[in-house]
Parts: C-alpha cells; structure tokens; sequence
C-alpha cells in the first residue's frame, strides 16, 4: 500500500465528515437568509440520504467496471460541485438538489473506499480511516464557527471546504491508476449481482450495519436527554459526557486498530461487541448519572472497531466475488439504520420515559451479536459456486491471486 495512497484514504474520510459539521452550525443561519422555519433541513436531510443510500449500492457494482480510483475522483468532484451550490444558492430550492448531489459523491466515497481498504489495508489502517471521518465532523463545526465569528456570511464556510474537496478530487485524478482496478472475482457473469442478492449472509450483512450505527447513533442522540431527564447530570455535565462518548468512539478507533493486529480481527470484534451490550446494561441499570455515564463510555470505545473491522472482514462471510457489492449494501443499510432506527427509539421515549434508552440499546446490542453469529454460520453455505456447486475460496480471483485483507 503506497503512503501516498493511504494518506489519500485519511483525508477522503476527513472531508466525508465536513459537511454533516458545517450543517449542524451553519443552518440556523441559512433559514434565516432563505427565511424558511427551521424544521425546513428535513428536505435537506431527506435528498441526502436518498443520494446517499442509491450510490452506496451502486458503487459495489461499479467498482470492478471503473476502478476505485476513477469512482473517487467523480464522486469527490460530485460533493464539492455540491458544497459550491450550497455557498452560491438563491434559495432553499437550490440546495435541495444541491443535497441530493452531496450524497451521491459521500455514498461513492464511503463505499468504494471501504471496499478497497477491506482488500487492501490491515486492521490498524482501517480503523484509523474511519477514525478519520470523526476528525472531519469535529473540524466541520470549527471551519463554520470560525467564519460566523468573524462576521463573514455562512457561504465562506461552504466555499472553503468546496475548494479543498476540488483540491482533493484532482489529488484522485492524478493518482486514479495507481489505485488499479478491482479483480474481477471468478465466474464474473452479468448474473453475479442477483447471486449477490441471493445470498443470506450478504442481507444478514445489511441488517447488521444498520443495527450497529443504531446503537452508536441512538446513544450518542439521546445520551443528552436520558442524563439530564432521567438521572439528574446537570446540562453542563451532560453535554461534556456526551463529548466524551464522541471522544471514546474516536479514540477506540485509534487505540484498537493496533489491537486487532496483534490480537486478530474476530476476537476483538467478539470482544467489543460483547462489551457494546455491556455498557448498555450498565446505562440500563437504574441508578446514579456516573452509572450511565461509564456505560455510555463503554458503549463508545467497545463500538469503534466494530463498524471498520466487520468491512474488513466482509470477504470472509460472502466470499470474494460478492464482497464489493455486499460492502456498497453494508454501507446502505448503516445509513438506512443510522436514520430510522434512532428517530424510532426518540419516539418510544416521548411515550415510554426516557429510561428506556438503555434496554432498547440493550436489545439492540444483543440483536447485533446474534446476527453476528448466524452470518458466520452462514458464510460457508453461501459462498457456494452458483454454477459448478463447489466451494468458492474467500480470496480467489481470476488470477489466483489471494486477498492482501
């Protein structure tokens, strides 16, 4: 793996965090510029997630047709045509295609890179990837804070993060065929994306994904009302505890990706998702707010291997030949999670108290463990040949090459 290359990943992960920061600050400001009510940022919520979602499937499927290089540099070109569009737009009904555009490129990008790192990093590169993106989403509120306190208008803050998404696009240009292409697996037939779509273990997969970003999502949006409401922590305290469940998860990200080299990829994430469903039976404990605290921080440094290393391993459940389209499905399904699922559970708060939290997290942890295991149980029976009926090894390609994973 060239140093050029994966620094390239790092800063890729960097600028797929930066828009979701500049929003969180820089909208309260553009409602009152296109002089909509606030609520209005579900329009822009909605278009990216749907560009988001339909590019995430859709770069496992052209990965192998286009490279990963060429896919990088389009969709990082995408996102920043979408950020110019934000800092020059006349109103509301410009941004919306604007945001749709935006999750096209962040799809793409999260998609085809995490399909070729779980080729072609180790366990401490991945998980530093996507420690990568937590950096981008601290930094996004900065760049946007540092704009409004200097009395500039919110779209300088679009423009700047526009113009180094450029810089990094034709960085992807320059370096598009030192990425390669992706091997055609065996068998490659116009019929594999629909053995693809066959396969238990690919869907088992997609459900995984989106239970797990439930979990971190979920406890890192109502961590904030449970302290508060449920167990007394002051809102000062409160919002410094929910940092620092920010904080676990990105250190967990740095600390363990060393780990899983020495120790192996299954045993830490058997480890850390066991620890997941610890925390949240700490946070489903009744009792002071240092209890839920140190459950939530739990939470947080158990989950923030998880995500990268169960993309690493994605080859290992589906086989090669289907792992590119598997990981872009993977990838839907945590965004598709990421979105109902923590909407969901602030529903059964308003209507069950906020205490709850901790038993749904609960369900939900031991839900992705189970999964866990019956995708493992799977994952022999499903890497089947469609054609000859024999066994198709994990990292058999058409030139026998095995995979570097």
């Amino acid at each position: 793996m060239r140093t050029s290359l994966l620094v390239l990943a790092y800063f890729a992960f960097i600028s797929l965090g930066l828009p979701d920061g500049l929003l969180g600050v820089g909208w309260p400001f553009m409602a009152g510029t296109f002089d909509v009510p606030t609520e209005s940022v579900g329009y822009l919520l909605v278009a990216a997630t749907t560009g988001y979602l339909t590019s995430s499937v859709a770069a496992g499927f052209l990965l192998a047709r286009v490279g990963v290089g060429w896919l990088l540099a389009a969709s990082t070109a995408a996102t920043s045509l979408a950020l110019a569009g934000y800092s020059l737009a006349p109103g509301l009904w410009f941004i919306v295609p604007c945001a749709l555009l935006g999750g096209f490129g962040g799809g793409a990008i999260d998609a085809g890179l995490n399909a070729y790192a779980a080729t072609n990093f180790n366990a401490r590169h991945m998980n530093w990837m996507h420690a990568c993106f937590g950096l981008g989403v601290a930094i996004g509120p900065l760049i946007m804070t540092s704009v409004i306190s200097a009395g500039s208008p919110w779209r300088l803050g679009y423009a700047l993060v526009a113009a180094a998404q450029l810089c990094l696009a034709l960085s992807f240009v320059t370096k598009a065929r030192s990425w390669g292409r992706a091997p055609v697996p065996v068998h490659e037939t116009p019929q594999r994306g629909r053995d693809t779509l066959k396969l238990p273990a690919v869907w088992l997969g997609v459900v995984a994904f989106g239970v797990y970003v439930a979990v971190e999502a979920g406890a890192g949006l109502w961590a904030f009302l449970l302290l508060t409401e449920g167990r007394g922590v002051s809102d000062a305290v409160a919002g410094i505890c929910v940092s620092g469940y920010w904080a676990m998860l990105f250190l967990g990200r740095v600390v363990q990706g060393a780990v899983a080299d020495r120790l192996g990829v299954s045993r830490v994430i058997a480890g850390c998702l066991f620890g997941m469903a610890a925390g949240a039976f700490l946070v489903a404990l009744p009792g002071p707010g240092w209890l839920a605290v140190a459950g939530l921080g739990l939470i947080g440094f158990a989950a923030a291997p998880v995500f990268p290393l169960l993309t690493l391993t994605t080859a290992e459940r589906v086989g090669a030949a289907h792992a590119d389209r598997a990981i872009g499905l993977q990838i839907a399904g945590a965004g598709l999670g990421g979105a109902l699922v923590p909407t969901a559970i602030g529903v059964l708060l308003t209507r069950a108290g906020v205490n709850v939290l901790g038993s749904t997290l609960l369900a939900l942890a031991l839900l992705l463990l189970v999964l866990y295991w019956m995708s493992l149980r799977l994952s022999a029976r499903d890497r089947i040949g469609p054609a000859s009926g024999q066994a198709v090894p994990v990292a058999e390609t058409v030139d026998g090459a095995g995979s570097t994973a």
